[in-house]
C-alpha cells in the first residue's frame, strides 16, 4: 500500500458505517439522552432571541419596514437549508453536524473549512448574543430597582465608531461575562440537565414574546409601514438592497438549525429525531419572527429603531406609557438570552469534540468526564475564548460575521445532498428525502445563500479571509498530519512494511 498524495488526502472521506459511534459510547463517549422535545427546543433557543431581541435595530434602520421582508428572505434561505439538513441528518447520525456530513461527502478538506466556519459562528455568535443580553439586564435593573450598570462596566473597549474602529481603554463590558460564567458552569453538570434547564427557558421565552405582542398591537399604527422600503441611500441601502443587507444581519439567527443537527450523536433515535426537530424548531421560529417584526414595526417608526438598546422594552414603555410591562419583558428577554447564549456554546463545544474525535484539532478537545458525560475541558476553554470576546469587543462587529460563517456552512450543506446521492450514501436507509430530487432545492438553497451573502460588508469579508487563512495553516501544520484517516493509512503502510 503506498501513501495518498496531496488531493488524494484532500478529499478524504470518512467512513458512515457508524464505527466511530461505536466506539464513543464503548469508552466514555457522549451519551444519547435527548428526545424530539429537547432537541426541538434545543433548537428554538439557539434561534429565537438573537433575531427578534437584538437585531431588529441593527437590521431596521437598513431595511426600513420592509425588515419583514428581510426576516421572510432568511427564513425561506433557512428552510431550504433545512431540507437539505434533514435527509442529511438520518443518513449520517453524528456529531458536529455540517462538518460531520462534509467530511463524509465531500472530503476531508472542505470539511475542516466547514468546521472553522462553525467555530467563528457559534463563538461569535454566543458573544454577540450575551453582549446583547446586558442591555435587557441594565433596563430590568433600571425599570425594578432605579439602578443601573455603571457605562464603564457595561461598555466595550473596541467600538465600531462612525469611522470606523475605535479603542476606549478602560472600558469593559462585565454582565456578558457573568453570563458566560453561568453558562459554562450549567453546560459541565451534563447535556441532560442543560437540555432541561434550556426547555423550561424557552417556554418563558415564547410566553414572553407573545405578552409583547398582545400589549404592543394596542399601539399598531399602519402609518408606520410608508414608506415601506428604506428611501435613504446614502448608505446604499435604499430599496431591495437594504433588505438583502437586513437579510444578512438577521440570518444567523437561524443557526438553531445547525445547533440541532450537532447534538446528532446524543439524541435518542436520531434518524427520525433529528429531520423533525429540525423542521419542527424552524418551523415555530419563523412564525414567531414574522410575528414580532410585524407588531414592533407597527408600534414604532423605522427611525427609531437605530441605536435603541432593549428595543422590545422601549417599544412597550411607550405603548403603553407604563414601565411594568417594560419590565415584564426585559426580565423574559435577560432569561431568555442566557438560552441562546447557552445553547450556541453547547453547539461550539460539540463541534469542537467532533473535529477533535478525527484527529484534526489537539485530543483535549475530545476528552469527556466520566462523571458528567459532556467534555469539561472543552467546554471551560470555549467559555473563555467567549467570555474575552463579549467583554471587550462591540457587538456591531459580530452580526454579519456570524452570518458569513453560517452561509457558508449551509453552502456546503446544500452540496452534500446531491454528493451523497450520488456516492450512494445511507442508500440502504428508509427516511426523509429532499423532495423533486437531489439537484433542485440544494441548488435553491446555494442560489439563496449567496444573494444573501453579496450584499455583507467589505469588512466582514477581510475578517473572514484572515480567519480562513488562519484555519488554512492550522490544517496544513497540524490536522492533515494527525487526522486520524491519515494516521490508519500509515498505519497499515507500517504493517505491510513489517511483513515484508
Amino acid at each position: 500500500m503506498r501513501l495518498l498524495t496531496l488531493a488524494q488526502r484532500l478529499i478524504r472521506t470518512k467512513p458512515t458505517d457508524g464505527s466511530d459511534a461505536q466506539h464513543e459510547h464503548s469508552s466514555g463517549g457522549l451519551q444519547r439522552t435527548l428526545g424530539l422535545f429537547s432537541l426541538s427546543m434545543i433548537g428554538v433557543g439557539a434561534t429565537i432571541g438573537t433575531g427578534i431581541f437584538f437585531t431588529l435595530a441593527e437590521a431596521v434602520p437598513k431595511a426600513g419596514p420592509a425588515v419583514i421582508l428581510a426576516f421572510l428572505m432568511a427564513a425561506v434561505t433557512a428552510g431550504l437549508t433545512a431540507l437539505c439538513y434533514a435527509e442529511l441528518s438520518f443518513r449520517i447520525p453524528a456529531a458536529g453536524s455540517s462538518y460531520s456530513y462534509a467530511y463524509a461527502t465531500v472530503g476531508e478538506f472542505l470539511a475542516f473549512v466547514v468546521a472553522a466556519c462553525l467555530l467563528l459562528e457559534y463563538g461569535l455568535a454566543a458573544s454577540a448574543t450575551s453582549i446583547g443580553w446586558s442591555a435587557y439586564l441594565n433596563n430590568f435593573l433600571t425599570n425594578a430597582f432605579g439602578w443601573s450598570i455603571p457605562e464603564v462596566l457595561r461598555s466595550p473597549m473596541i467600538v465600531a465608531g462612525v469611522n470606523g474602529m475605535e479603542i476606549h481603554p478602560g472600558n469593559f463590558n462585565l454582565p456578558p461575562i457573568i453570563l458566560i460564567a453561568m453558562c459554562g458552569a450549567l453546560l459541565v453538570r451534563g447535556a441532560q440537565e442543560s437540555s432541561t434547564a434550556n426547555a423550561v427557558m424557552v417556554l418563558i421565552k415564547l410566553a414572553i414574546l407573545v405578552f409583547f405582542c398582545v400589549v404592543a398591537v394596542s399601539g399598531f399604527h399602519i402609518e408606520n409601514f410608508t414608506p415601506f422600503f428604506n428611501a435613504d441611500n446614502a448608505k446604499g441601502m435604499a430599496g431591495m438592497a437594504g433588505v438583502t443587507s437586513a437579510a444578512g444581519t438577521v440570518f444567523f439567527s437561524f443557526i438553531g438549525i445547525d445547533t440541532v443537527a450537532t447534538a446528532g450523536e446524543e439524541v435518542r433515535d436520531p434518524k427520525r429525531n433529528v429531520p423533525r426537530g429540525i423542521l419542527l424548531a424552524l418551523g415555530i421560529v419563523t412564525v414567531f419572527y414574522l410575528l414580532v417584526a410585524v407588531i414592533a414595526v407597527g408600534a414604532q417608526p423605522a427611525a427609531l429603531f437605530e441605536g435603541q438598546e432593549a428595543g422590545l422594552s422601549v417599544i412597550l414603555q411607550n405603548v403603553t406609557g407604563k414601565t411594568w410591562p417594560a419590565l415584564v419583558l426585559s426580565a423574559g428577554a435577560v432569561i431568555s438570552v442566557f438560552s441562546v447564549t447557552l445553547v450556541t456554546i453547547y453547539g461550539q463545544t460539540r463541534i469542537l469534540y467532533a473535529i477533535s474525535r478525527d484527529g484534526l484539532v489537539p485530543a483535549l478537545f475530545q476528552s469527556v468526564s466520566i462523571k458528567s458525560g459532556v467534555p469539561v475541558t472543552n467546554t471551560v476553554i470555549v467559555c473563555l475564548a467567549v467570555a474575552l470576546v463579549a467583554g471587550f469587543v462591540d457587538a456591531g462587529f459580530l452580526w454579519d460575521m456570524v452570518s458569513m460563517g453560517t452561509l457558508f456552512a449551509f453552502i456546503v450543506v446544500s452540496v452534500a445532498v446531491p454528493v451523497m446521492r450520488h456516492k450512494g450514501i445511507g442508500a440502504d436507509v428508509t427516511g426523509f428525502r429532499v423532495p423533486f430530487g437531489p439537484y433542485i432545492v440544494p441548488g435553491l438553497s446555494i442560489i439563496a445563500c449567496l444573494y444573501i451573502m453579496k450584499d455583507l460588508s467589505a469588512m466582514t469579508y477581510r475578517v473572514f479571509l484572515i480567519w480562513m487563512a488562519i484555519a488554512l495553516v492550522c490544517y496544513f501544520f497540524y490536522g492533515m498530519r494527525h487526522s486520524r484517516l491519515a494516521l490508519a493509512v500509515v498505519s497499515k503502510v507500517a504493517k505491510r512494511a513489517a511483513v515484508l
